[in-house]
């Protein structure tokens, strides 16, 4: 027999128990409908001559793109037992089924780099090649004074809907980056600093060096108080089908000096170098290399990276490091790290071995892409850093000058990343 005081407190335990369980899920299922209803602080509205798009879903986006490279490596030779997809497999993050060696304890990975085959004119990491095969040089190296040409646009802000509505219109008088055709095919990456939450691009528009865009973006949730620290970010580029696209210059426009509270403010501005100097810190890498005479192989370990820049919302990242290696203007191999989720200060400890002749290491570049992994949109990259042939920076040139000249010695050593 149970006591009435006992019995009492069983059925108010069991009574408080279950008035907070049928308050929690209440709570919980109230807050997914608020959600659901909410409209997200970085949505935007991409308007393409009065057609709406709304660029949410994002998620076939790395689809498209492998078809797309698939179709044109199809119209080259291929090689015997290599796909149309190795490329864009390895951008895409770490969708390929090949999985890198974990720890410092993993056997490390062997290619072989035969130099006599033509792999294609892959992009070097200092130049860049026009579809016919003619050098083009960048407008971004020091002491060109080509002019770049001027792009014209506006800005405007809806009140009612706390949104920002920027319109590109149009540029005039771009350089030709193409000599082959005489042209270019120009776009427009834009982003809205200092946060870089907000990032949008134009249509590529073929053949022309006077490209009407008339595309309008409309970014909400931004307070009108907050316009004066926001600065307008427009990088102009020309699409390259078959290597990276080329950059051919920059606008920035500070907010500071642009009131759009009376109405829509039309704007032209001089398309300008692009400055790499002026960018913020990429964060550093540290990276070994060993070269083995004997057996001809170079050991490359991409050991830790630190201070990477915040490239998600939640103030993290999830950095991976895929290695490119150049002979000459030709990339003869790619292998990239393990992706180390919500981290700054990601340890990889990861180790690649590849076959590379003695004679040819005066031709060798290896490039080190840090690249922010994300599961929704296209990856990101954080910051680069190049050794060998085509270093750009004095801590590159030693570093692979001692690898060299002291054989079977592991060589490490932290390089600050470059923006990309």
């Amino acid at each position: 027999d149970v006591s009435p005081v006992v019995a009492g407190l069983i059925g108010a335990t069991v009574l408080v128990v279950s008035v907070s369980v049928t308050v929690f899920v209440w709570t919980c299922c109230h807050q997914q409908a608020e959600k659901k209803h909410k409209t997200p602080p970085y949505k935007f509205i991409h308007m393409l001559k009065g057609i709406s798009i709304y660029p949410e879903t994002l998620s076939n986006k790395k689809k498209i793109n492998r078809i797309r490279r698939d179709k044109a490596a199809g119209s080259a030779p291929k090689e015997p037992g290599r796909g149309n997809l190795l490329v864009d497999a390895a951008e895409s993050g770490l969708s390929h089924p090949e999985k890198a060696p974990d720890g410092p304890s993993a056997a490390p990975r062997v290619d072989q780099l035969p130099i006599k085959i033509d792999y294609g004119d892959e992009l070097s990491p200092d130049q860049s090649l026009t579809p016919g095969g003619s050098k083009t040089s960048s407008p971004s190296s020091p002491g060109d004074d080509v002019m770049l040409g001027e792009l014209t646009f506006s800005v405007d802000y809806n009140f009612p809907k706390k949104a920002l509505v920027v319109t590109i219109q149009e540029a005039h008088g771009l350089p030709v980056m193409d000599e082959h055709t005489q042209s270019s095919d120009p776009y427009i990456k834009m982003t809205i600093l200092p946060d870089k939450r907000h990032r949008v691009k134009t249509r590529v528009l073929r053949k022309t060096l006077d490209p009407v865009f008339d595309e309008t973006f409309t970014f909400y949730g931004i307070p009108y108080s907050q316009l004066q620290d926001l600065v307008l970010h427009f990088l102009v580029l020309s699409f390259d089908r078959f290597s990276r696209d080329d950059v051919i210059g920059e606008v920035m426009v500070p907010l500071a000096g642009v009131d759009p509270s009376t109405g829509k403010v039309q704007l032209s501005r001089e398309i300008l170098k692009r400055n790499i100097q002026k960018c913020v810190s990429r964060g550093e890498l540290q990276v070994s290399l060993s070269y083995q005479p004997v057996a001809q192989r170079m050991t490359v370990v991409v050991l830790k990276a630190r201070h990477l820049p915040k490239m998600d919302i939640t103030g993290l990242s999830d950095p991976y490091v895929k290695v490119n290696v150049y002979y000459g203007r030709k990339r003869i191999a790619k292998k990239k790290t393990h992706v180390k989720k919500c981290t700054l200060n990601p340890v990889f400890n990861e180790s690649f071995i590849y076959d590379i002749p003695g004679d040819l290491l005066p031709d060798i570049s290896i490039e080190f892409l840090v690249i922010d992994f994300d599961r929704t949109t296209k990856n990101e990259v954080v910051g680069r850093l190049i050794l060998g042939a085509h270093s750009v920076t004095a801590a590159g040139v030693d570093h692979w000058r001692e690898v060299c000249e002291s054989p079977r010695k592991a060589v490490a050593k932290w390089h600050s990343l470059s923006e990309y």
